[in-house]
């Protein structure tokens, strides 16, 4: 027997039901469930990095039960419920995908010889989602105007909001208009950071001037992954891995040699870690 969409909405309100759910289920709200979502999200990419698929479609299970989760409150609160959420989503990528449902409908079919360039397809992409936040955002007295930033959620990681920040002010012609500037501006950064530094262990400046400088640079540094064509969560993870293997390659040179990496000199493991760099370049 293989279960459907409805029976894991069934057991979803199962686990919710007053007398005979689940304790824990049922002191769940809205705010609570956030970091398991977040949880599930980052462990769905995991098995996708590791091309574990077997264990993709486990992972995959568990973020659609955030989904699930979410609909079941918002159904008891009166909010909305699932299918309302199905047919939102398939209204708005209906609505952003004239080139594959041309009468705004989803039965409708694309002509295959008179399909939109990619260009278009972009272009076509922006003006819709920029008509979807005039309309999202009402006129009110009291709430500040429209940006061109609104809608650019404030929860997310910080490097990946400083990405969608950028590319946003981008379209609107805030940019350097070359990659060159953007070196400069990296090391003039790097030359504020450090007088702040300095400053701060002087007394004559204070901490939360050095953090200043420091997300400075590291938004410099977004700047140049997004010129560069690099994704910076992407490099900083590969860098992480990089660091990780080295690091745990040394611990095993360490304890091979019957040696106690805490009782090491700097220079010692200095020494070490560029052997295994060493060994690296020679595997390439």
């Amino acid at each position: 027997m293989s279960y459907t969409l409805d029976d894991l909405k069934y057991l979803m309100a199962r686990l919710r039901k007053p007398d005979t759910g689940c304790p824990w289920d049922l002191k769940q709200t809205f705010a609570s469930i956030v970091p398991h979502t977040l949880e599930e999200a980052y462990e769905v990419a995991d098995a996708i990095e590791r091309e574990d698929w077997p264990h993709l479609e486990d992972e995959l299970g568990d973020l659609l039960f955030q989904v699930i989760f979410y609909s079941q409150l918002g159904a008891e609160q009166g909010h909305f419920q699932f299918d309302s959420v199905v047919d939102r989503l398939v209204q708005k990528l209906v609505r952003r995908h004239p080139h594959v449902f041309p009468d705004g409908e989803l039965s409708s079919e694309v002509d295959p010889d008179n399909r939109p360039t990619d260009d278009e397809i972009k272009a076509s992409w922006e003006r819709i989602k920029a008509e979807e936040r005039a309309q999202a955002s009402e006129p009110d007295a009291d709430s500040p105007p429209a940006s061109r930033l609104d809608g650019i959620a404030r929860t997310l990681p910080a490097m990946a909001r400083a990405d969608k920040l950028q590319r946003r002010a981008s379209r609107h012609g805030f940019d350097w208009p070359t990659i060159g500037p953007v070196f400069d501006k990296l090391h003039e950064e790097i030359d504020e950071l450090k007088e702040a530094w300095e400053a701060a262990q002087s007394g004559t400046g204070d901490v939360d001037a050095v953090e200043d400088e420091l997300g400075d640079l590291l938004f410099v540094c977004v700047n140049l992954a997004r010129f560069l064509k690099v994704t910076p969560e992407q490099a900083l993870k590969r860098t992480n891995r990089k660091f990780e293997c080295r690091f745990r390659a040394i611990e095993e040179r360490l304890a091979e040699q019957g040696r106690d990496m805490d009782a090491e000199s700097l220079e010692a493991l200095d020494a070490l870690w560029q052997s295994v760099k060493g060994v690296e370049k020679q595997s390439q």
